[in-house]
């Protein structure tokens, strides 16, 4: 329900400026008018009863005194008021003028604010007026327009990829059932094969839209349930998930796994420990070799996983942290949602950490998170902190 409408910003500061001149200018006056009928009933009076011959007319001194000070406030009176007629006008006239001047980028804001839309999020103020504060504003304005620009183009690409990605499970599922149901001699065994292609490709649609959910919940509600844990045990627990996968492609794992407190939720950093060893074990060659170190110092707790790989381009290494990238390529993987950095990313910014990549000489990977340090825990036996089952450090 809207109200009635009010006087613009430049009416009202008008209004504010006339009326407090008009009320300084009335005193004035006031003030004015007073002083000069005191001053002139204040000269020396003349005996009562004493005439005074003026303009050869015999007057009262008395009332000669009274017609003085009457002239005089008149007169002061007649002046002020046109003074004041003045004054007031030109206060008004000269505080509209300016305030429409200095009001002239925010009425460019607003306008621009009217014109914009998803399609024209790329329209900016770019005041180059005095750098005041409605610059300030303009300014903070235009960072505001490049902030939701560069969500409304990361919405766009998101949307885009994960329709595509969602588009070729869904395909194979309903090219693989068409095609049964349309072969009237179909067996057993054709049946159990359609079964184990519409199975995996539902499971990788699952998969996806989890990874989705975790990305979107972690960008929109951030971390809950924190409580302090080791990070190294935490890798101890996502290396169990991928070993079996390390062991088919005979990679040769080291972990040195120093004591890493954190607080944070163990879920979520969990998931961060697994898409990094996932990712070392999914895109590195056979017979490759992967290495996870945690360390913590006062300030930081930093996990590191080195793996070998398909060589990685220097100037691609920002588009591995995006949706849908995979070694620096859009969906051109036929394993994982291509989420796994782009989750770890946002993971790790929730815990006011931040994490970073750099390609291996002679091709691979390596992934840094830096995370705030947690309250020291007492270390496992023999310093050590994961699963025995983890292997430790290899000399040299």
């Amino acid at each position: 329900m809207t109200g009635r409408p009010t006087p613009g910003l430049r009416a009202r500061i008008t209004a504010l400026a006339g009326l407090l001149v008009t009320v300084a200018s009335g005193l004035l006056l006031w003030l004015a008018w007073l002083l000069a009928g005191e001053v002139a009933t204040s000269v020396p009076a003349l005996p009562s009863g004493t005439t005074v011959v003026v303009d050869g007319v015999a007057v009262d001194a008395a009332d000669l005194a009274r017609a003085l000070a009457d002239e005089a406030r008149g007169r002061v009176l007649t002046a002020g008021t046109i003074a004041f007629v003045c004054v007031v006008a030109a206060t008004v006239l000269l505080a509209w003028t300016f305030t429409g001047r200095v009001l002239r980028p925010l009425r460019d804001v607003t306008a621009s604010a009217r014109r914009l839309s998803a399609e024209s999020l790329d329209e900016r103020i770019a005041h180059r007026g005095a750098r005041d504060e409605v610059a300030e504003l303009a300014d903070t304005f235009d960072a505001m327009l490049d902030r939701l620009q560069g969500a409304f183009d990361a919405q766009r690409r998101f949307v885009a990829n994960a329709s595509h990605e969602l588009r070729t499970p869904l395909s194979v599922i309903r090219t693989e059932l068409d095609v049964t149901l349309a072969d009237p001699t179909a067996d057993e065994a054709e049946l159990r094969r359609m079964a184990e292609v519409v199975r995996s490709a539902a499971l990788r649609a699952g998969q996806l839209v989890d990874a989705l959910l975790l990305l979107a919940r972690t960008e929109g509600a951030g971390v809950a349930g924190v409580e302090p844990l080791d990070l190294a045990a935490t890798v101890a627990g996502a290396w169990r998930s991928v070993r079996a996968d390390a062991a088919d492609r005979e990679l040769r794992p080291v972990f040195h796994t120093d004591p890493a407190p954190v607080v944070g939720e163990p879920a979520l950093l969990e998931r961060v420990a697994g898409n990094l060893l996932e990712n070392a074990v999914r895109h590195n060659v056979a017979g490759g070799w992967l290495t996870v170190h945690t360390s913590s110092d006062p300030v930081w707790t930093v996990l590191r996983v080195s793996s070998s790989g398909p060589p990685v381009p220097a100037e691609r290494i920002a588009e591995l942290f995006e949706p849908f990238r995979r070694g620096g390529v859009a969906r051109t993987a036929h394993a994982g949602a291509g989420l796994g950095l782009s989750i770890v990313r946002v993971i790790v910014h929730a815990h006011h950490g931040r994490v970073s990549a750099e390609p291996v000489a002679g091709g691979g990977l390596t992934v840094t998170v830096y995370l705030p340090a947690g309250p020291v825990r007492a270390p496992g036996p023999a310093g050590r902190t994961g699963p025995a089952d983890v292997p430790a450090a290899q000399p040299g």
